[in-house]
């Protein structure tokens, strides 16, 4: 487990780059991979995507129109230069045809084999993969990405021997906040940012995240385990028969997390090997806004939330809305016809948000030390003796500098902050 690539899967607007940030402080043990896969869905020969399926001035224009996914694979095993442990956060439908087109290997992943046992490079000796022609009950598939073989079972354009080099997590959020945050970044005046012209209800995401999830966890990628779950005697058995027997069911709630952050990422960085830190809670300053700047900078529009803050804390008010109040919101932002989109959408995905959710880690006591010297744990976090107001807090005048508070976690206004009160540069809802 120790030297498996981290792959944290997601979907769009999942709080998943402010998550990315705690880990791009590690950066003597881990090295970052930003959302590398992009490149090859939307821009690339291999493409996927849709959106820019019949834009060639925008696929040259992005410069990864070159971009193949066997070019990423190699590009992440250079990054690796220092003997770091990598550390990739992107979305799981990068690797899936969206709207359930017929799926087969990315033709720069497939290792043709010539001679005894094959036939025009049609393997034909028993191994696991078969014909495209083959999973559509012998109808040929006009609509699939490529013209090469599929493996049974296998949802996504990557071997499941490729895949098998990572270790996988998971990061979800209710669809309820991230469809309207994806949806803003889809229309004027941000859709000029980040040249997504138009909302796409098939990048939402979340069914390729739970088609991909159920298969790497099927063929024993993850699991039978859920991280922070006791475990028997005879699962542990089990796995040992597991071609990963280390790697749990991680799956982190982006709610959970901004409830509680460093509960959820003790319990996170417990299940993926990672130490955790005091340091790993706090990014503000120049050194760190200019790596984040510079690692961020293809996705342009998309991070300057979390470009621009300085530190992970637990908002000071979880939040709690009516349907009616989502709709509401809606309606006042985006008008009827953007409400009614919104709807849809969020009806479409919650099935599946749902499903994955009820694997979700739960947030851990915590040993990691603040800064007065005492540890912040399970009864005496952030919100706890040394609270928001100032109870039992030396300095904790709304919050500002309270003690063991992780250097601040609770600023007045939430200024830069994640979950904030005042909305500036926060990243929550965003």
């Amino acid at each position: 487990m120790a030297n498996k690539p981290i792959f944290v899967a997601t979907h769009p607007r999942a709080c998943s780059t402010a998550f990315e940030r705690v880990f791009m402080t590690k950066r003597d043990a881990l090295q970052c991979v930003h959302e590398p896969f992009g490149d090859a869905y939307y821009y690339g020969p291999e493409r996927l995507a849709e959106r820019y399926q019949d834009d060639e001035v925008t696929r040259h224009e992005s410069g990864f129109s070159q971009s193949t996914y066997k070019t990423i694979m190699d590009n992440i095993n250079r990054e690796n230069t220092e003997g770091k442990r990598i550390f990739i956060k992107d979305m799981a439908q990068y690797f899936v045809p969206p709207g359930a087109k017929p799926v087969s290997i990315a033709p720069s992943l497939m290792k043709t084999r010539r001679g005894v046992g094959t036939t025009n490079g049609h393997v034909e000796d028993g191994s696991h993969f078969v014909t495209q022609t083959e999973i559509t009950n012998g109808h040929a598939a006009a609509s699939a990405p490529y013209p090469t073989l599929a493996e049974k079972g296998n949802p996504t354009v990557v071997p499941l021997q490729l895949l098998k080099q990572f270790h996988f997590a998971f990061l979800i959020r209710h669809p309820k906040n991230s469809i309207p945050s994806y949806f803003r970044c889809c229309i004027p005046p941000l859709e000029d940012m980040t040249g997504f012209h138009g909302f796409r209800p098939d990048e939402a995401g979340y069914s390729e995240l739970r088609s991909f999830f159920d298969f790497v966890r099927r063929e024993g990628l993850i699991g039978p385990e859920v991280a922070g779950e006791t475990r028997s005697n005879n699962s542990m058995e089990q796995e040992t028969s597991l071609p990963n027997p280390q790697t749990e069911i991680c799956i982190v709630d982006a709610d959970d997390l901004l409830d509680d952050p460093v509960g959820i990422l003790t319990a996170f960085c417990k299940s993926v090997g990672i130490q955790a830190s005091e340091a790993m809670m706090n990014w503000n300053s120049v050194e760190e806004h200019e790596y984040a700047k510079d690692k961020f900078e293809k996705w342009k529009g998309f991070h300057e939330d979390a470009i621009n803050s300085q530190d992970l804390k637990p908002r000071q008010h979880k939040k709690t809305k009516s349907d009616g109040q989502y709709r509401a919101e809606w309606l006042e932002k985006y008008g009827e016809h953007g409400a009614a989109i919104i709807q849809k959408s969020v009806d479409e995905n919650i099935a599946d948000y749902e499903y994955l959710k009820q694997f979700a880690i739960k947030a851990e006591k915590s040993d990691v030390v603040g800064s007065g010297g005492n540890k912040v744990n399970g009864v005496d976090k952030i919100n706890g003796v040394n609270k928001v107001n100032g109870v039992n807090g030396v300095n904790g005048v709304n919050g500002a500098n309270g003690v063991n508070g992780f250097n601040g976690f609770n600023v007045v206004n939430g200024v830069n902050g994640i979950n904030v009160v005042n909305g500036v540069n926060g990243i929550n809802g965003h």
